[in-house]
C-alpha cells in the first residue's frame, strides 16, 4: 500500500514549523497518526516530537566552524543538504516501512532549494521510489503578501518550486491570525486574484515600459492557466485547518487505500430483541 507525505516548503520565517505543529495537534484532535521529519539542519527547536532529525546527521554549525570548509550561513546549509543527498540511507533507516505512513517533512528555507539547486527533486525521486505519494505544500506569509508587486514576487517563487519537483503543489498563506481586520479583508483579493486588474490598479507605479509588458506577461501566463491559487491559513480556525488538509488529501488521493472500519455495536433498547422491533414500534 502506498505512503503518504507534504514537503513543508516556503522562505525562511513563513511558518514552517509552525504549520507542521498546527498539523500535528490538528490530527490529535480528529483520531489521525500524523508524523514529522526535521529537515533543517540550521533548526534550533521545535515543539513537536519528530521521528527523525537531519541535525543528528549533520548540522550547520559544525560545517561552520570547519577549518576546511570556512563556509558561511548559506553556504553550510547548502553543503549539509548536498551531504544529506548522499546519505538517503540515513532517511530510509529513521523512516521504516510501515504502511499507511504520513508524514510532514519540515524543510529548510533557503529558495535556492527549489529554484536550481537538485537536492529537493533528488529527494522526491527518492521518495517516490519508496513509495510515497508526495504533495508539495509552499507557504508564503501573508503580511508580505498585502501588495500587489510582493504578491507577484511570492507566486513565483512558489512557481519555481511546482516547475523543478514536478509533484501536485498546494500554495497557502499563513499567519492569517495575525492580520488586522483591514488587512484581512484585503488581502482577500490576492486569494483567487485577477491578475490583469492588479495591474491596472498599480499601473501608475510602473515607470519603465518595458518593466510594465514583462510584469503584464507575467500576470497573463499565471492568470490565464490558473497556474497558482492560495489557501489561507488560520492557525485557530479548525474549519479551515481542515480545508487545507482536504486539499492536500485530494491531491495525494489519502484514503482512497484505506480499509473501512466496521462501525461498532450497540445493544437494541431494553424490551427488544432487534432493531427491526425498535423500528417499526418508533414508525408506528
Amino acid at each position: 500500500m502506498p505512503r503518504y507525505c507534504q514537503l513543508v516548503m516556503g522562505p525562511a520565517g513563513s511558518g514552517k514549523s509552525t504549520y507542521c505543529s498546527t498539523m500535528i495537534q490538528h490530527a490529535e484532535a480528529i483520531n489521525r497518526s500524523v508524523q514529522v521529519v526535521n529537515l533543517d539542519p540550521a533548526a534550533e527547536h521545535f515543539d513537536y516530537p519528530v521521528m527523525a532529525d537531519i541535525r543528528e546527521l549533520i548540522q550547520v554549525d559544525d560545517v561552520m566552524e570547519d577549518d576546511t570548509l570556512r563556509f558561511g550561513p548559506n553556504g553550510g546549509l547548502v553543503f549539509c543538504m548536498e551531504y544529506f543527498a548522499q546519505n538517503f540511507d540515513w532517511l530510509e533507516e529513521n523512516l521504516g516501512h510501515v504502511e499507511d505512513d504520513y508524514i510532514l517533512f519540515d524543510c529548510p528555507g533557503q529558495i535556492e532549494l527549489y529554484t536550481h539547486l537538485p537536492v529537493m527533486r533528488q529527494l522526491v525521486e527518492q521518495l517516490q521510489q519508496w513509495e510515497f505519494r508526495v504533495c508539495g505544500v509552499f507557504l508564503v506569509d501573508s503580511q508580505f503578501m498585502v501588495e500587489t508587486f510582493k504578491f507577484i514576487a511570492g507566486v513565483m517563487a512558489a512557481l519555481s518550486a511546482m516547475v523543478i519537483l514536478e509533484i501536485p503543489q498546494v500554495n497557502i498563506m499563513t499567519k492569517m491570525d495575525l492580520l488586522s481586520p483591514k488587512s484581512k479583508k484585503e488581502i482577500e483579493k490576492y486569494l483567487d486574484p485577477d491578475m490583469y486588474s492588479m495591474m491596472e490598479d498599480n499601473s501608475d507605479t510602473l515607470r519603465s515600459e518595458k518593466f510594465r509588458k514583462l510584469t503584464t506577461a507575467i500576470c497573463g501566463l499565471i492568470d490565464d492557466y490558473s497556474m497558482v491559487r492560495f489557501l489561507p491559513f488560520d492557525r485557530t480556525d479548525e474549519e479551515g485547518i481542515n480545508i487545507v488538509l482536504q486539499h492536500i488529501d485530494f491531491s495525494i488521493q489519502y484514503g482512497e487505500d484505506l480499509e473501512v472500519k466496521e462501525p461498532k455495536e450497540v445493544e437494541p433498547e431494553e424490551g427488544y430483541e432487534n432493531y427491526d422491533e425498535l423500528f417499526q414500534d418508533k414508525t408506528t
